[in-house]
């Protein structure tokens, strides 16, 4: 009996945190201190990890200096460095003291905030701060949650683009008909982020009915209008059903910038549902002079950008922005008996599960939230300046060599 007892786990043990909290804090601040001793890029072969741990679980319990040890001896050298100043692939991750501290907070807490019931604080601040960086970016009222839009964080940039395409599906078939899904046409540029594919693939879009239309150099690679118009106009004559138009302000392969406004009037004059996806440069539009790049935002339908690009704030973190949740909540709506409660059968509050693909959302508002209150507004402003001068100063330099050429100019896009 002496030695089941000593065996009993104590998994929320507070004082065992409070000391291996310290430590893991420690590690992780001196890592970052000698972060750029490491090649940014891992050197180690694959499955190289195979060969250093065993391939069962302990029986018993290690120490945290042994876990520690192994992270340092076998974990890092695999490790790519994402954080490292001298990385320079795909988007940076976009960490900051704030972030992880909200991160952490987030984690301690543990709370599954799936309905408002389930913890109301995780549902409110969510709403809150959605709508404070709503106001940043000047986006229009609809997209409040004061009246039938409002503001939700999924997880990545493909989760929403897929949360507003299966919205938009559902309600053009309610409308046409369930047999009428391969007439369904999406329409995008060549610069659009693959995940548009994807999301097409998932919600059953014929591949032959998703329009990846051209773009060039003559419009720093933008989306043309008129493109855009003759494409639309040769599927209704056809007999196919435009439903869906996906804009992007910052594109991963040029960081190209469409003109929301015009094709947003060819969306609503064909009944499209029109979604910017604004994950990269949408961040810069909470400076008053680079808002000017989401003008035409008011002709949309809903409006993405991720706060783990370039808002100091740790993934995951894609704030998705809906003009009718109504959309969202007849699409994705479940009810089954065990989560029901009387604060939403009586409407009075929001229930994020209805508004995103799984069940289960922990508290991420948390890390967005300690982000704008610990660094405010006006330096997250200037943050993001002093990026676009160094990317400027960088685009100098490059120009007065020979051996490189600029495709797309700065000095053209921002």
């Amino acid at each position: 009996m002496g030695n089941e007892s000593r065996n009993v786990l104590k998994p929320m043990d507070s004082e065992q945190l409070r000391e291996y909290g310290h430590r893991l804090i420690d590690f992780i601040a001196d890592y970052y201190k000698t972060i750029e001793s490491f090649p940014v890029l891992s050197q180690v072969q694959p499955g190289y990890l195979h060969k250093l741990l065993p391939d069962i679980a302990p029986d018993h319990p290690e120490t945290m200096e042994q876990v520690l040890d192994d992270v340092r001896a076998k974990i890092l050298p695999g490790v790519t460095h994402w954080q490292s100043p001298s990385f320079f692939a795909y988007y940076p991750a976009n960490s900051s003291v704030a972030g992880f501290l909200g991160d952490m907070m987030s984690a301690g807490l543990g709370i599954m905030g799936f309905s408002w019931i389930t913890s109301p604080a995780a549902t409110e601040l969510e709403m809150i701060v959605l709508d404070w960086l709503a106001k940043l970016l000047n986006l229009p009222e609809q997209f409040l949650s004061k009246g039938n839009g409002g503001g939700v964080i999924q997880g990545s940039t493909s989760e929403a683009i897929l949360v507003v395409l299966i919205a938009a599906r559902n309600k053009v078939l309610r409308n046409v008909g369930q047999n009428a899904l391969e007439k369904l046409v999406v329409y995008s540029s060549d610069q659009t982020h693959s995940a548009f594919q994807k999301t097409c693939q998932i919600v059953g879009i014929h591949p032959e009915n998703c329009r990846v239309l051209e773009t060039d150099a003559s419009t720093n690679y933008a989306l043309r209008p008129g493109l855009l118009q003759e494409a639309v106009s040769q599927d209704l004559e056809a007999g196919l059903i435009p439903f869906f138009l996906c804009a992007t302000v910052g594109t991963t392969s040029s960081a190209a910038i469409d003109p929301l406004a015009e094709l947003g009037k060819i969306a609503n004059r064909n009944d499209m549902w029109f979604h910017v996806d604004a994950a990269y440069a949408g961040s810069a539009c909470i400076c008053p002079e680079y808002r000017h790049y989401i003008d035409g935002v008011e002709t949309t339908d809903s409006f993405s950008m991720s706060a783990h690009k370039w808002f100091l704030t740790n993934f995951d973190c894609s704030l998705l922005w809906v003009k009718d949740q109504d959309s969202l909540t007849e699409a994705l709506s479940t009810n089954p008996e065990y989560l029901k409660n009387k604060a939403s059968q009586a409407n009075l509050v929001v229930d994020f599960k209805d508004w995103q693909i799984p069940l289960g959302r922990s508290f991420r508002s948390l890390k967005l939230w300690m982000v704008l209150r610990l660094y405010g507004s006006e330096a997250l402003k200037n943050y993001i300046r002093n990026h676009i001068k160094l990317a400027k100063d960088f685009e100098q330099l490059v120009s007065e060599d020979p051996n490189f050429e600029v495709t797309v100019k700065i000095s053209k896009t921002l």
